[in-house]
């Protein structure tokens, strides 16, 4: 992912970020709230200065089809962040983002990492 130095997995739903947008460089946690494997995963940052929290869901369509729907909601911090999210940048890179995961993914053939438990919504 653009702007993503580093993810470091901390236990089964908790991740620590680091991250570099706009020449500003953050790190932060994430919980993940919600997981259910091949259908959705929902998360948001714990402490820190960064206020970020989304979903992703995975719907499939047919056997080698599947379409995923990415919402994110998040804060713009400083000018920078603030400008570019007006212009629409920040859009335009989970759409890249998203591009470069679906060419990683049906590059490899099989899903990456380790557990991929069930986390019901609290």
């Amino acid at each position: 992912m653009e702007g993503v130095e580093s993810v470091t997995q901390l236990g089964d739903t908790r991740n620590h970020w680091k991250v570099e947008t706009g020449g500003v460089s953050r790190e932060f946690d994430t919980e993940i709230t919600e997981q259910h494997p091949e259908e959705r995963i929902a998360w948001t940052t714990v402490g820190g200065d960064v206020e970020q929290s989304g979903v992703v869901t995975f719907h499939k369509l047919e056997d080698a089809m599947t379409r995923v729907t990415i919402q994110m909601d998040w804060d713009p911090q400083g000018l920078v962040e603030k400008a570019g999210a007006a212009v629409g940048v920040d859009d335009r890179r989970v759409k890249g983002d998203a591009q470069r995961f679906k060419e990683f993914i049906e590059s490899r053939g099989i899903e990456t990492g380790s557990w991929r438990g069930d986390v019901p919504r609290d």
